[in-house]
């Protein structure tokens, strides 16, 4: 059982398609989003049918509850909110409703997903750091827990204590608990602007981060062409 882990896919079409190639190339025979479907790029339609078409197990993120309701968007930056009403207004019903409709938290397989944390996840915190993790590890009940939010990728390891780093591939090993960030499908913000996803291979334990080159530029001009902020598009080359 080999599952590909997105997150953040944030309406970028472009790569999200090219993920979902690669993970059928490696064979994943399952799937599991960990969140923000919507918000920021310009097809978010599209890529929602997508995540549901495939019906894979999926949490809900801060711009997917924001998109699904018609509440003020305090706490977004201006760019970020102008993407929020905009996205709601390209979304049908139905959609809308689904995303409302998602959990903070889900037990997939033998693993646990969230799309911010596992203590307070409705408030949207965001873990850069051992502190942070170490409060989600508290709630943890399984050895692995998948997140996103802050779409740089990131691997938390407990056992005697709480440590952190950045990771390619690695091995899950009894007695220890992880909390892992799987970076973002449509707005990496590490420096690096490939598209990113995990693969998780229940058989041999193995966790690798995937990334992959996708259009950039197509997926900056659709953002220009629907009229949303303009910095939504340069940063996606810039990888921040």
């Amino acid at each position: 059982m080999k599952y590909a882990i997105i997150a953040d896919i944030h309406a970028n079409l472009e790569a999200l398609n090219v993920v979902l190639q690669d993970a059928k190339a490696q064979q994943c025979t399952h799937y599991a989003c960990l969140g923000d479907v919507v918000g920021y790029g310009a097809n978010p339609k599209e890529c929602l049918e997508i995540v549901r078409a495939m019906n894979m197990p999926c949490v809900k993120g801060n711009h997917d509850e924001y998109c699904s309701i018609d509440e003020a968007t305090e706490g977004f930056n201006p760019d970020a909110g102008e993407a929020v009403n905009w996205t709601r207004g390209h979304l049908a019903l139905e959609d809308r409703q689904w995303l409302r409709e998602l959990k903070y938290i889900r037990l997939v397989a033998s693993f646990s997903s969230v799309h911010a944390t596992l203590d307070v996840p409705q408030r949207w915190g965001y873990v850069f750091d051992k502190l942070a993790a170490a409060a989600s590890f508290t709630y943890q009940n399984t050895a692995v827990c998948f997140f996103g939010h802050t779409h740089v990728p990131v691997a938390f390891v407990r056992d005697s204590y709480v440590r952190g780093g950045t990771y390619s591939k690695f091995k899950v090993e009894p007695g220890r608990k992880y909390f892992i960030n799987v970076g973002s499908v449509g707005q990496p913000r590490d420096g690096n602007p490939k598209a990113a996803y995990v693969i998780y291979d229940l058989d041999d334990g193995s966790i690798e981060l995937r990334r992959l080159d996708y259009d950039i530029a197509a997926a900056q001009k659709k953002i220009l062409e629907a009229g949303l902020p303009e910095r939504l598009a340069a940063r996606l080359a810039l990888g921040k």
